[in-house]
């Protein structure tokens, strides 16, 4: 209860500070409230606002329990954004609940919309990211350990330890986006052409092939 106790406090400190005005990857909001009406027809930058709101649409109890891992990549990712918690709308800020089997990954993967800081709740994590330059920033966190990756950069987590590991993250963006580097690459539809990824990774049309297949 402690631990869960902690894990709360830090998640509101987490969104609190990427909610900052200053650092907002969203545009500001132009009123009080917007929940999301998420069946309107209309389409614009976001969503527009839903009529008749009540405090159901500022609340959200996704992340109380661990996601399913079981997994080619043994993590799963929850999300509280404004596809499943309609009150952040226009709030610049959402959170996830990250959950890793032992040895899972969150892979490689970037948001181009927001920078991202994670709390360890539970187990041992390898984390890092690599800046444009190429360089690789990592470091083995804990239980109680917080982790910012900046937005836009491809970054990871591996578990690392020999039980389950989670994380609650914080986002500054009410819709972060997430782009996994391997998917995008060899599960694209339609498909990136395999001479075109063969050149670039400098392997064989085959090999390229292969891996694609492995994404279906």
């Amino acid at each position: 209860m402690a631990r869960l106790h902690l894990s709360a406090v830090a998640a509101c400190a987490v969104l609190l500070a990427l909610a900052a005005p200053s650092l907002a990857g969203d545009p500001d909001m132009l009123q009080d409230v917007c929940v999301a009406d998420l069946k309107s027809p209309i389409k614009l930058n976001g969503f527009p606002c839903k009529a008749d709101i009540t405090a159901d649409d500022f609340f959200f109890a996704g992340l109380k329990n661990a996601g399913n891992t079981n997994n080619p990549a043994g993590s799963n990712v929850t999300a509280a954004n404004v596809q499943s918690f309609p009150g952040v709308n226009t709030l610049g800020v959402s959170m996830a609940r990250i959950d890793y089997a032992p040895g899972g990954q969150n892979p490689p993967h970037t948001h181009p919309r927001a920078t991202e800081i994670i709390f360890v709740l539970e187990g041992v994590l390898e984390v890092g990211f690599i800046t444009t330059a190429n360089k690789l920033f990592t470091k083995t966190i804990t239980v109680g350990d917080v982790f910012v990756f900046p937005r836009g950069l491809v970054h990871f987590q591996q578990n690392r330890g020999h039980g389950p590991a989670a994380v609650i993250a914080g986002f500054n963006s009410q819709l972060q986006g997430t782009q996994a580097i391997a998917t995008t690459l060899f599960a694209a539809a339609p498909p990136v052409p395999s001479d075109v990824l063969a050149k670039a990774f400098r392997v064989s049309n085959e090999d390229i092939d292969a891996v694609k297949a492995r994404f279906k």
